[in-house]
């Protein structure tokens, strides 16, 4: 062993532990650790840049990364290399990169990598959940400046009892699946789907990930200490002048202060606030703004940001005119599309999302190919934020980390809501065609409204509101926002967002941005964000009470049937020729999906036209049909041989079998036509395989009375008759057509 080696374990309880080791691996890193549970191994790497970087802000990058030999398995893809990062690692990435970025001092600016791979997988244990313990715990034993150690875990809820890093399989038992980000003092980020919970229960579940946290967070100061902590590196301080602050905030507040008290418009307060700052710089002469004109920004951004929430604090008024717990306007309008399955609009002041539905079969669903989980989705949700919604014009370079964590949040926040037994793969796409605040909360509005608009039965409806938070540390005093402005969002110190039905939370998103919140604080927030969500709730039923009765006429309807296994090559054909050609004639769709375990055939049959799913199903219950021994079944004779009738079944059309000569009556027929003639329909009694001739018996004669004195004849071979009846015995009479 090498005896640079440091290791820490965290018991999580149920005979699970989670070790973090370091020493052994990735040793030029500035920090390296190997966090592992069971099987799972994930290698964590942090390096920073000594060099400043020549950027106001912090170039910090967390990368996730899962690799496909951590589980035994090739990539997919001609190249068969990991590529881009698929949604799945990019949610873990915001997950801890929302954590780690606030700890970093607001003044330093060097380009930092947070690198963090899955190595080895375990069918039993998530990585994700152990993703911000690695991170912060690589962080500790490197330089960086870096106010605390933190970790993430998540927490489920199985049969009333709370569980930390659940399995996949628990989690799927589970009315809860959240991930809680905290330092040993403080929440700082939770974000997660519940099965329409309460407030009170979800505070409940917060505390008890913040317990477990504390435990890890423990568990990595004691490895930096054995590992030896290293002194922290000096770096390019920002320059300050308090005297220049000074300045500035007693030339801006009052007036930045009155502009925010007028409720004005977010362009027609940009411009004010714009205004005020040019009149400041035009009273510096030109060598100061170029010496100074930073720390001028700088210093107004500041004294902007005490003025907004100095009016909040003290008189309750809000950049918009609004109180603290005032909702913006609502109007919505649904079927806004004419050819889309559903549409609708969800406006809340000078936010706005267009939302669509497009219904499809199993075919359309979102195959998930990770190396740590494999499935598919057959409800998601695609959510797109275009430059002009904000009134900007910036080149568009695929969908963004934003796009996809959005999406993700609203995608949560509807699906428990999909009803079960709905037959359809459902695809949501929102459209943000303006945003002031919490586009993703109205992506939940229209999505609902457009779900229901396209005859999706929804369990019940749901809404979303965004919340803030501006709180005075020295006085104690704080304020609760309901429905936040982008601005309310940038100044304050908490943003969160909270979706759910009239009877609990469906899903959440929360980043707080303070010390130490309380609880106290935290429900009073959650519960006055249960008002504005009913209330916004309230507006959506207004426009669409219910869910349509029926998908639109343009619509495809979705109809499902099985089929036993030994009928699904017929129903396909050779080369799929049958089902070619029948999704040709009826204009549908047909997918078939096989089940391993009972080995039947799920048949889905999308299409526009009824008359076309009928005509599938007809054709299914043809191939299927099988005659019952004793049963009596009306038939269409359909060819005329010289030993018999070939007839089809009325009620399976294409299913033929031969009536023998014999069978027609108890007399002796000499010619078929005595009979029966082509296109008679006639009733035949069902016999089953003929042990003597091997081939399926019907007969016309055993529904009729037998004629008097009739002596029944013995078979010939009784009789001595020689070889015995070879009507039709060399020869196949027909061939069946499966």
């Amino acid at each position: 062993m090498n005896p640079n080696v440091f290791k820490e374990v965290i018991d999580l309880g149920d005979g699970r532990e989670i070790s973090i080791e370091t020493g052994k691996l990735a040793k030029q890193a500035h920090g390296s650790v190997v966090v592992q549970s069971g099987r799972c191994m994930l290698l964590c790497t942090v390096v920073s840049n000594y060099k400043s970087s020549d950027v106001d802000f912090l170039p910090l990058t967390v990368d996730y990364r899962e690799k496909f030999a951590a589980s035994g398995r090739y990539p997919g893809g001609f190249f068969k290399r990991e590529a881009r990062p698929s949604n799945g690692e990019i949610l873990t990435m915001r997950l801890v990169d929302r954590v780690l970025r606030p700890l970093f001092p607001k003044d330093y600016h060097s380009e930092t990598q947070v690198m963090i791979q899955l190595m080895s997988h375990d069918d039993e244990v998530m990585p994700d959940a152990m993703a911000g313990l690695a991170a912060s715990a690589a962080i500790q034993l490197s330089d960086f400046p870096f106010e605390c150690p933190i970790s993430e875990v998540r927490v489920g809820r199985v049969d009333g009892k709370f569980i930390i890093n659940p399995t996949r399989a628990q989690l799927e038992q589970s009315d809860l699946d959240m991930v809680i980000g905290a330092s040993a003092d403080s929440v700082m980020m939770v974000e997660g789907e519940m099965g329409e919970i309460s407030e009170e229960e979800m505070v409940e579940a917060i505390k008890f990930g913040h317990e477990a946290v504390k435990v890890q967070v423990a568990a990595q100061v004691k490895l930096a200490k054995a590992a030896g902590i290293k002194e922290v590196r000096e770096y390019d301080v920002e320059p300050t002048d308090e005297d220049l602050e000074k300045r500035i905030h007693e030339m801006a507040y009052d007036k930045v202060y009155a502009v925010a008290k007028a409720g004005s418009s977010k362009h027609e307060r940009g411009a004010a606030f714009s205004e005020i700052k040019e009149e400041i710089l035009a009273s510096f002469t030109e060598e100061e703004r170029e010496e100074l004109g930073d720390m001028i920004s700088k210093y107004f951004a500041k004294a902007e940001k005490a003025a907004i929430r100095d009016l909040v604090l003290n008189e309750g008024i809000r950049l918009d005119g609004r109180k603290t717990d005032e909702i913006r306007p609502i109007w919505c309008e649904v079927d806004y599309l004419p050819s889309t399955h559903g549409s609708a609009i969800f406006t809340r002041g000078e936010t706005q999302a267009l939302a669509t539905v497009t219904l499809g079969t199993s075919r359309e669903a979102n195959l998930i190919d990770m190396p740590s989980y494999e499935g598919e989705e057959t409800f998601y949700l695609h959510y797109n934020f275009p430059p002009f919604s904000t009134g900007e014009a910036r080149p568009i370079r695929g969908t963004s980390r934003r796009e996809i964590g959005h999406g993700n949040l609203a995608q949560r926040a509807l699906k428990r809501m999909i009803p079960e037994d709905c037959p359809y793969t459902v695809r949501v796409v929102s459209e943000v065609l303006e945003s002031n605040g919490s586009s993703s909360m109205a992506t939940v509005c229209s999505g609902t409204m457009s779900l229901m608009d396209a005859g999706v039965q929804l369990k019940k409806p749901v809404s979303g509101i965004a919340m803030g938070l501006i709180s005075d540390a020295d006085t104690g005093n704080y304020a609760v926002l309901s429905d936040i402005l982008g601005d309310e969002d940038h100044l304050g110190d908490m943003d969160f967002k909270v979706t759910g039905t009239e009877d609990g939370i469906t899903a959440c998103q929360m980043d707080i941005k303070v010390k130490g919140l309380s609880y106290e604080i935290l429900v009073k927030a959650l519960n006055q964000a249960k008002e504005g969500r009913l209330h916004i709730l309230g507006k959506l039923v207004e426009t669409i009470p219910a869910p349509n009765a029926d998908v639109k006429a343009h619509a495809p309807k979705m109809v499902t049937t099985t089929i036993p296994g030994e009928y699904i090559g017929a129903l396909i054909g050779p080369g799929g020729k049958v089902i070619q050609e029948l999704q040709k004639e009826t204009k549908t769709t047909i997918v078939i999906n096989e089940d391993p375990v009972t080995e039947e055939g799920l048949v889905e049959i999308l299409g526009t036209d009824q008359d076309g799913i009928d005509a599938v199903l007809a054709k299914i219950d043809s191939i299927t049909f099988k005659p019952e021994v004793g049963s009596i079944y009306e038939v269409k004779v359909i060819k005329i041989l010289d030993f018999g009738a070939v007839v089809e079944y009325l009620d399976a059309p294409g299913n033929e079998i031969l009536l023998h000569v014999s069978e027609l009556a108890w007399e002796r027929t000499e010619k078929v036509t005595d009979v029966v003639n082509l296109g008679d329909k006639i009733d035949v009694k069902y016999f089953g395989t003929d042990p003597r001739t091997r081939k399926e018996k019907v007969s016309r004669k055993a529904l009729l009375p037998k004629p008097e004195g009739y002596r029944e004849r013995p078979p010939r071979n009784d009789r001595g008759g020689g070889r015995g009846d070879r009507s039709g015995g060399s020869k196949r009479p027909f061939k069946r057509r499966d």
